[in-house]
């Protein structure tokens, strides 16, 4: 009985850091970007103020518009809320541990994606087409390359489960770090895609609004907006998440053991200080990617994969 009210103390807790630090991560990743690049900077806070300076603002719907126009953000806002709560970050063993698989996180993923491209489409405008088209064919890439590291997790790990990859990357031997070294290179690629996070040629010029796909948002304002720039936040601390908890599992706390929880929150904090850093030198460091280009670097991912896959799969012949 004690570990269930610990795990489900656990579980909260998880939420609301997650909840309240992710317009957090993204003034980090803001701020230490400007620093490499000379500047001053907006302040950590700036976020959380854009956020309330929306929710004060009333929403226009655009005549060409359908009754459905409202309900796209809080679609995309609701699945990656859901992914965000699913995906473990300071502990495993959480109340949503059974609930959080590969697959599922996966298929939330696609929801918010499919939900933003529908938003766009909307009002009927040729700019939000053009940007659900282009979704739509990064999210061809991005979701074979997330099909093909399934199978290697799922070679590795025995299930698709997010506690027990955690728990078997873990403790595996140095023989699979190749294979995992390609893994992980394939979901950063597609974890820069999906979060809008790789510099492009997009008109606005902001990554800000890359996050949550400008080009698809355009007509959204007010309140509609604010649940589209927080899912987008959302999906950053999410994919950070999701990363850490595979591919830099040390240190996580047991849910069911209290006192693993200091060193675990701490050890989590660092690990989101740390690819903040190396997010904001990725952007820093890579000039403009033309859209065009991005499917290659996303077939460059989907390749990775499945290096990682057969490379597994062959260790585990060899095994055997």
């Amino acid at each position: 009985m004690l570990s269930i009210v610990l795990a489900l103390i656990a579980t909260a807790l998880h939420i609301v850091l997650c909840f309240l630090a992710a317009p957090l991560i993204l003034g980090l990743v803001n701020k230490l970007r400007a620093w490499l690049l000379g500047r001053r900077g907006a302040p950590l806070t700036q976020p959380y103020r854009n956020l309330a300076k929306l929710l004060r603002k009333s929403s226009l719907v655009p005549d060409t518009a359908t009754d459905l126009f409202g309900y796209w953000p809080l679609a995309a806002f609701l699945a990656l809320a859901v992914a965000t709560m699913l995906i473990p970050g300071f502990a495993t063993g959480m109340l949503t541990a059974p609930a959080a698989d590969y697959v599922t996180i996966i298929g939330l993923f696609g929801i918010a994606r499919a939900a933003t491209m529908l938003g766009g489409l909307e009002t009927g405008f040729g700019f939000g087409g053009a940007g659900a088209a282009r979704e739509a064919l990064f999210g061809v890439f991005a979701e074979g390359a997330l099909l093909v590291l399934l199978l290697a997790f799922a070679l590795l790990a025995g299930h698709t489960g997010l506690d027990g990859i955690a728990q078997t990357f873990r403790t595996a031997h140095i023989g699979i770090s190749v294979s995992l070294g390609f893994a992980l290179a394939a979901m950063l690629a597609v974890a820069l895609t999906e979060s809008g996070r790789i510099p492009t040629d997009n008109p606005s010029g902001h990554l800000e609004l890359a996050m949550v796909h400008e080009a698809m948002v355009l007509e959204y304002s007010g309140r509609l907006l604010a649940l589209l720039e927080y899912a987008g936040m959302l999906r950053l601390i999410a994919w950070m998440n999701l990363i850490g908890g595979i591919f830099l599992p040390f240190g996580m706390a047991r849910a069911a053991d209290v006192l693993s929880w200091p060193g675990g929150l701490a050890l989590w904090g660092l690990k989101l200080l740390f690819m903040a850093v190396a997010l904001s030198v990725f952007e820093v460091s890579r000039a403009k990617m033309r859209v065009f280009r991005v499917p290659d670097f996303l077939g460059a991912a989907l390749l990775l994969g499945m290096l990682a896959s057969v490379f597994l799969f062959v260790a585990a012949r060899i095994g055997a």
